[in-house]
């Protein structure tokens, strides 16, 4: 889906609102695990079909809801859409221009597979992903074994954090305010929000891990740290427009392809270190191991990285 998406984001958005845009976009991934967790312990203690098989059931449905609107409402461009206007039409080409409106041309494979910002793009997709996901699968089993709640109280504690995704919305303005002309570079602004948003939800994982007893405390660093993973995510949801427009969608199924290989294998990492016990010395290995991955991603990504439109971004030659 986020390939698809950024394909049409690159085709109805003007260029210097692209941080707000996909950030109101993907703000719905957060407002999707606060529901889902908190229907999912709702529907385990409650729920029709034996509890726990309800979530799989209603989540389904959802889904395919969703999936009817999809490809229904959606269109790969203002060009093609057929309930615009004439005016909404001719705006989007004076804004995106023709080209971008309905050009296809061909996909250069060889420069995507060897562009270095390109590669350093899914390494700091790694980072998020490795952090997103210890938290958006892990938390629960840390709010129950190391925190003591229940099933309910954790399904509900466990979505808190994710609130935190409502501040990608300002996180993009103030992203696409600082490299407005006369102000910071896209390159600059890329990196810093990375670096922020990196460094910053890596000590907040560290403190929870030494936060004791003190099951607000606790909570409230989670969300600090969901906060702060929205800076950087700002970026790593981007920065595929800000290389090459046109092949945005590409881009972002390679970068998706190799942080989900993070999502795979966070959630098996914290079952090898939290094997024992799961205990709270454990749970601070996992947070560890999670800022060092930060850690080193940030630097990866200022090193190589780029905000910069790439040379072949527009060419059509391999």
């Amino acid at each position: 889906m986020f390939p698809a998406l950024h394909a049409l984001i690159a085709r109805w958005s003007i260029p210097k609102y692209h941080s707000v845009v996909v950030s109101v976009i993907f703000v719905g991934v957060s407002i999707g695990v606060v529901v889902g967790m908190l229907l999912s312990g709702v529907l385990s203690d409650y729920g029709f079909a034996g509890g726990w098989p309800s979530v799989f059931y209603v989540f389904g449905m959802v889904g395919c809801v969703w999936s009817t609107a999809w490809f229904f409402l959606c269109y790969d461009s203002p060009a093609v859409h057929p309930r615009i206007s004439s005016t909404e039409r001719e705006y989007w080409r004076l804004m995106l221009g023709t080209t971008n409106l309905v050009a296809r041309p061909p996909i250069p494979w060889r420069k995507i597979l060897t562009s270095i910002p390109v590669w350093a793009l899914s390494v700091a997709f790694i980072a998020d992903q490795w952090g997103f996901y210890t938290l958006a699968s892990c938390i629960p089993l840390f709010m129950h074994d190391v925190l003591g709640f229940d099933m309910t109280k954790n399904g509900i504690l466990s979505a808190v954090p994710f609130l935190a995704g409502l501040f990608m919305i300002p996180f993009g303005w103030l992203s696409d305010w600082l490299r407005s002309p006369g102000r910071l570079s896209t390159n600059v602004v890329r990196k810093s929000f990375c670096v922020t948003g990196f460094i910053s939800s890596g000590c907040m994982l560290i403190w929870v891990g030494f936060s004791g007893c003190n099951r607000a405390l606790a909570v409230t660093l989670m969300f600090v740290a969901v906060a702060c993973m929205y800076i950087s995510y700002t970026v790593i949801t981007v920065n595929q427009l800000d290389l090459a427009p046109l092949h945005a969608g590409k881009i972002m199924g390679l970068t998706q392809f190799v942080g989900n290989l993070a999502s795979i294998a966070s959630p098996h990492a914290v079952g090898g270190l939290t094997y024992h016990q799961s205990s709270r010395s454990e749970w601070q290995n996992v947070f560890f191991l999670a800022a060092g991955i930060y850690a080193v991603c940030a630097v990866v990504f200022v090193i190589f990285g780029s905000g910069e439109r790439l040379s072949w971004a527009e060419s059509s030659e391999d």
